[in-house]
This record gives structure tokens, C-alpha cells and sequence, in this order.
């Protein structure tokens, strides 16, 4: 019996809570590849897994839709693996411990999760939530949906093409590695939202952008080694929640650095080394760096902190009140540091370089357009590297951010990689697909869906650049703060996007 066992849609959850056991973190997805591979196998149904770990697993048509067109079904099957400080567990080899609770338990006031269908929670919803990790709703609802649709014998549908990605949250890989050349769908339901009562009909385009900053270090013994920490910040994803306003913890970092080297003598303190974040399309919530000071001055510069503490909470107050600055004895660490002039550069590097959102859209009121999070900064013995995921609705602004890194890089004497370069998905103007969504939410719910574009990316703009004519939208249950460990996913939510799914497969089949 698992932790979601008597919730429904059972056979969702009994998928979803299957793939919540194995590790499929972005990087290590061949495991849950293959297990979907036995899945088709066990089920008779047509498989194929490409070099990269892709999978397709196709069904025909139920009874009386054999001649409506076959539609794709799509998510990824990576997750972004994110834990509490305090976690010990190895998220590469060990799967997610599920909790279940109810909405009234939540920490986090019921009106602040309100979105389009506000009026349908209620206080004894179950929340999934895992502990102290992410949770993989996104997207491991969408692999769970596919496998509960593709083991049924009793749903209406068309021909179905259920596409399983890899290494979607570390610059969608996978579909940018993938032939598509075979997939025969018109219609591409991709379930990678996050916002019940909302469908997706265009998102942004990305480019993974890293910076290498070459430093020279030189032996330093006059001082002891310390860890100034920046925590507590809420984090979330680099395009939902990019608009938050919510601070970055390695550009805080790089500010705490300067006000130091300002207020503190050369000889007081040195730059060992810095760090933060994990993800590039995670706003980070910790960052560090490890100094060597005088023993004497470790009071001083915690007192320093507090007061630097208190300017970035009344700053980030509303947003992310539970900024902490501190500072702590690291033994073993240090000896060797940046030489001053590596120090400057480096602390000068994270001061100038651009992070968050760069324009705001004038065609669509509240979307980002354009923006950029510094999510991983590392140090190795010669360099600081930078890591970025650029985001941008309009190609050509994309590029034109990518280029002003380039620069800002070359004035440094760094130099500059991109990957994993994806198109926008542009909004089409007629949808049948989008028509048939909205015909089916407005008889499911009462009221009408929310169409928008959206600044965060998902995979159809790579299906729309290979598939001419190829009609795409994007779909899923209420989930909140993907990419933090307090990412939590809506059970009854999820089950009336299940029945919203099964009603719009069923109305395409109609159509044959």
C-alpha cells in the first residue's frame, strides 16, 4: 500500500508514486527510460528509446476513432533534485519519500494559492508534497497521466504517440536531440503546467549561457578560514517565478563581498573561494564563500552582517523576508586565496553582470519578456564560472542579451559557452486543438479557461520547429514552487485535469 493509495485518480497516483521510487534526476534519467520501456513491453504496445534515452510508446486507436487524427501526448521524465540543508539523502540513488497533507495544515495561507479555479479548494484537499526534496510533479504527473491513459482499455481516443523526454530541465536535451521525423501526430498535448484553469498557447525561448572567469591564487596563512553564508531565501523557477521579485542568492553574495572589501582592510580579509546555487533555472536560495580573516575580526564582520541583514530584509521584506547573512569557522578550508587583483575581478564580475528581468512585454500586459538568472556559481583552482539560463518570447532579444554577456565576458578576460539553445513558441492564431480544450473546460468547470503565453519554457517550441503545421497546447495541475523542496501538488487538482484530459481525447475522436 503506498502513501497515495485510496486517493483518485488511482491509477495516476499509483503511476506517479511508481516513478516518485526511482531517481530520475536531470542527468540520470536511464533508469526510469528503461522502466518505461518494460511498461510498453509488459503491455504489448509499440516502444522505441533512442541514444539519448527519449522514449515513444504508441497505442492505437480505441473502438470507432481509428480515423481521427493521432495526437502526441508529451512531458519529460527528468526532475530538478533540490534539498533542505538538513537532508541526507542521496537523490541520484535513493527515491522521494512522499507526505500527504491537508490544505487547512498548510503553512501557507489557502488565499495565497488561489489561481483561476479559487472557488473549487477547499480546506481538506490532500497536498502531496515530498520530504524535505522537490517533488517531481513537475513532470512526473505527466508521465503518470500517459501511463494510466496507455494501460486502459475502457478510454475513448485517438491514435496516441506518448512522448517521454529527457533532460528537459537542463536545457531540454533531450527534445533537441530528438527525431521527430516519424511522429505522425497533428495534435500535441504537452501536460508541463503548472496552473490548473490556464493553457499554455506560447512560451519563451532559452539558451544555457556559462561564463569562465580565469583567477590566480596564491598562498595566504594570515588568518583563519571562515564560511559567510547568504540562506533562506524562497528560490522558485527561473521563469514562473522570475517576476516575483525574490532575490538571488548569488548576486547577494557578490554584493556582501563588495560592501566587505570596502569596509574591511585588505590584510583583515581574503578570497578563498565561492559557491551557490545548483540549477540554472532555479533562482538560488543559498550561496557562499570562504574567507580567510582575522581571528580577531570574526565578531566585526558578524556585526557587519547584521546590519547588512537588516538593509536586504527591509529591501526584500515582502518578498523574501527570511534573507540570512552569517558567518562561521570552516577548519580545514582556505591557505590558498585569490590574489587581490582575481578578488577584484571576480567580485567586480558579480556586480556587473546583468540578472532577472530585462523587459517587460507591451503586447501582452504582466508577461516577462526577456531575463536571465545567474542559477550556479562555482570556483575550481583556476577559474569562477557563471551559469545562466537567458529566457526570451522574442528570438531576437534572446540573442541580443547572449551577445551583451559575450561582452561584458571578453571586458573581463573570460570566456563564454552557450548550449542547449531553444526556439520561443509562438502563439498560432488558430487553434483547433486550443478551441477543443476550451470547449471541454467550460462544460467541465463552468467558466472559461485562461489562454496566455508565458515566460517560462517548455518543449513545444522544438516539436513546432520540426513538425510543419503541428498543433500544440499546454496543460497540467495546480502545482507550487517546482524547483524548491516545498514544491507541492494538488490532489484534487490533479484528478479533475485527468477527467479534462480523457474529456478532450474523447472529443477528438469524436472528430474521425
Amino acid at each position: 500500500m503506498g502513501v497515495l493509495s485510496g486517493y483518485q485518480p488511482e491509477r495516476v497516483l499509483y503511476y506517479f508514486e511508481q516513478i516518485a521510487g526511482i531517481p530520475h534526476g536531470s542527468g540520470h534519467t536511464q533508469a526510469i527510460s528503461d522502466h518505461l520501456v518494460r511498461f510498453a513491453n509488459e503491455h504489448g504496445l509499440e516502444v522505441s528509446q533512442d541514444t539519448l534515452g527519449n522514449v515513444v510508446i504508441r497505442k492505437p486507436a480505441s473502438a470507432g476513432c481509428e480515423t481521427a487524427p493521432c495526437v502526441i501526448l508529451q512531458g519529460h521524465m527528468d526532475m530538478v533534485c533540490e534539498k533542505e540543508a538538513y537532508v541526507t539523502q542521496d537523490m541520484e540513488k535513493e527515491g522521494l519519500r512522499l507526505v500527504v497533507q491537508r490544505r487547512r495544515d498548510l503553512t501557507v495561507p489557502i488565499q495565497e494559492e488561489a489561481g483561476i479555479v479559487s472557488d473549487l479548494y477547499d480546506p481538506e484537499d490532500v497536498i502531496v508534497t515530498a520530504e524535505g526534496t522537490t517533488l517531481g510533479g513537475d513532470d512526473g504527473i505527466a508521465v503518470a497521466y500517459m501511463l494510466a491513459i496507455l494501460e486502459s482499455d475502457r478510454i475513448t481516443h485517438p491514435s496516441l504517440e506518448c512522448v517521454f523526454t529527457v533532460d528537459e530541465e537542463i536545457g531540454m536535451l533531450g527534445a533537441a536531440g530528438m527525431d521527430m521525423s516519424k511522429l505522425t501526430g497533428k495534435y500535441l498535448l504537452n501536460i508541463d503546467s503548472e496552473d490548473e484553469g490556464h493553457l499554455l498557447a506560447g512560451c519563451a525561448g532559452g539558451c544555457l549561457v556559462t561564463i569562465t572567469l580565469p583567477v590566480e591564487k596564491e598562498d595566504y596563512t594570515n588568518g583563519v578560514p571562515v564560511l559567510l553564508t547568504v540562506d533562506g531565501l524562497l528560490g522558485g523557477h527561473s521563469g514562473i517565478e522570475i517576476d516575483k521579485g525574490r532575490a538571488n542568492a548569488d548576486m547577494l553574495l557578490g554584493r556582501i563581498l563588495q560592501d566587505l572589501t570596502l569596509q574591511f582592510s585588505d590584510t583583515d580579509v581574503r578570497l578563498s573561494s565561492l559557491q551557490g546555487g545548483t540549477k540554472d533555472n532555479a533562482i538560488p536560495r543559498e550561496a557562499a564563500a570562504c574567507l580567510m580573516v582575522k581571528e580577531n575580526m570574526i565578531r566585526d564582520i558578524q556585526s557587519f552582517l547584521n546590519e547588512r541583514e537588516e538593509v536586504l530584509r527591509g529591501e526584500y521584506g515582502a518578498q523574501d523576508p527570511g534573507i540570512r547573512l552569517s558567518i562561521k569557522p570552516e577548519p580545514g578550508q582556505g591557505g590558498r586565496c585569490f590574489t587581490k587583483a582575481s578578488e577584484q575581478k571576480v567580485i567586480q564580475m558579480l556586480r556587473c553582470v546583468p540578472n532577472g528581468i530585462q523587459k517587460m512585454s507591451f503586447q501582452t500586459p504582466g508577461l516577462v519578456e526577456t531575463s536571465l538568472n545567474l542559477g550556479i556559481l562555482e570556483t575550481d583552482d583556476s577559474s569562477v564560472t557563471f551559469s545562466f539560463l537567458v529566457r526570451s518570447n522574442v528570438n531576437s532579444e534572446k540573442w541580443e542579451l547572449m551577445k551583451r554577456l559575450r561582452a561584458l565576458t571578453e571586458a573581463f578576460g573570460g570566456t563564454i559557452a552557450f548550449a542547449g539553445d531553444y526556439p520561443a513558441w509562438e502563439y498560432r492564431p488558430e487553434s483547433h486543438l486550443r478551441d477543443v480544450m476550451c470547449e471541454c473546460f467550460l462544460e467541465q468547470y463552468g467558466k472559461q479557461m485562461i489562454v496566455e503565453t508565458m515566460h517560462a519554457g517548455v518543449e513545444c517550441g522544438l516539436f513546432t520547429d520540426q513538425i510543419e503545421g503541428l498543433d500544440v497546447v499546454s496543460i497540467g495541475p495546480d502545482m507550487k514552487d517546482i524547483h524548491t523542496p516545498k514544491e507541492r501538488m494538488d490532489l484534487a487538482s490533479v484528478e479533475r485535469t485527468w477527467k479534462l484530459i480523457l474529456s478532450v481525447l474523447e472529443r477528438l475522436g469524436a472528430s474521425a
